[in-house]
């Protein structure tokens, strides 16, 4: 079985995509499961958007070049909005074209606001490569039910598949007497990262706590803030960080805060729950099927900067809480979340997307 994989900039990407891809490349590798080849590649590449064109040229490139040989049995299209949807439009195309049967995975979070279901010529086109998708992942089932509206005839081969990730390698360690959070992700509007600023100076005067604020974007306008608002002793935000950086904030931190207005199922938030932080996060996308508030988190209304705060202070003045949280959340994430199982039955989704095409 041989299946090449559409990832944005290959598994050195640093979006959420990417580094799941990377985590299941290298996971797949580990297993060695007998008679299963998968090529990751880029279809966007990792620089500037104007390459774009190039990286995708050399997909399709590659993916003749594999028919020709027979080595390809399947294309798997992670997907997403705007260009990656442009982009995905034109794989699916040539996988019906050479006859070779595809998977879609929906990423995007804010897909039901960018495929509108209605009769314009890009809802179309993407309701044609749903329709001929072998199988359809989604990360939860409020993502499920949203294909199935949109595609009622592919009801049957969507699968609920969550987001995972590996078991930490660090030994979790938290802030000790002081009660670390922290949030991984891009700093601008969609994360809730405004309304995070706000919340945390809102509990300027509470004693007992600071934040690490870790993620590319407006990085220079959150620092501003701080500096503003008297807070660079309480917040740090370094920028961007590697995957060994994150690996040691997660083990240093005890919450893992995420208030996000559009989210499909975040890696970051499984990841904390894999070294047993508490989470507060915000019931969007497919966050609910994994953070249930009072067990493994707290969940606050989006956009809402006092019950963002209370959260957060809740949990930070009592410990207890946290831990109990953290807990659950890591046992979810041994039972549901886990990267070793996730590979096991993507591996099982590319046979039955074969053999039905097959059939």
């Amino acid at each position: 079985m041989h299946v090449l994989v559409a990832t944005p900039g290959g598994t050195a990407g640093q979006g959420g995509i990417d580094r799941i891809m990377g985590a299941l490349r290298d996971e797949l590798g580990r297993q060695a499961l007998p008679g299963l080849t998968a090529t990751f590649a880029a279809s966007r590449g990792n620089g500037h958007l104007i390459a774009s064109p190039f990286y995708l040229s050399a997909f399709l490139a590659r993916m003749v070049a594999m028919k020709a040989r027979g080595t390809l049995d399947l294309v798997h299209i992670n997907l997403a909005s705007e260009g990656s949807t442009q982009r995905k439009l034109v794989i699916a195309a040539a996988a019906r074209m050479l006859k070779v049967p595809y998977v879609v995975h929906l990423h995007g979070g804010d897909y039901k606001e960018y495929w509108k279901g209605d009769d314009s010529r890009l809802s179309r086109a993407i309701r044609t490569m749903f329709l001929s998708a072998a199988r359809i992942v989604v990360l939860g089932e409020v993502w499920r039910r949203f294909v199935a509206s949109r595609v009622p005839e592919v009801a049957d081969r969507i699968r609920v598949i969550p987001n995972a990730a590996p078991k930490p390698k660090l030994q979790h360690v938290g802030g000790g007497e002081t009660a670390h959070i922290l949030f991984l992700g891009r700093l601008y509007d969609l994360k809730g990262t405004p309304q995070l600023g706000d919340a945390l100076h809102l509990m300027k005067d509470v004693p007992g706590w600071r934040a690490t604020l870790a993620g590319d974007g407006g990085v220079a306008a959150a620092r501003a803030r701080a500096r503003e608002w008297g807070m660079e002793h309480l917040v740090d935000i370094p920028g961007w960080v590697d995957s060994q950086r994150v690996g040691e904030l997660i083990a240093s931190a005890d919450i893992l805060v995420l208030p996000s207005l559009v989210e499909n199922l975040p890696l970051s938030i499984i990841e904390g729950m894999a070294s047993g932080l508490a989470v507060v996060a915000t019931p969007v996308g497919a966050v609910e099927d994994i953070v249930i508030h009072g067990e493994t988190g707290l969940l606050v209304p989006p956009g809402n900067v006092p019950e963002l705060a209370a959260a957060l202070t809740r949990l930070v003045q009592d410990r207890p809480l946290r831990q109990r949280m953290g807990a659950a959340g890591r046992r979810l994430h041994e039972e549901r979340l886990d990267l070793e199982p996730f590979a096991v039955t993507m591996a099982d989704l590319w046979r039955q997307s074969i053999t039905l095409r097959m059939s």
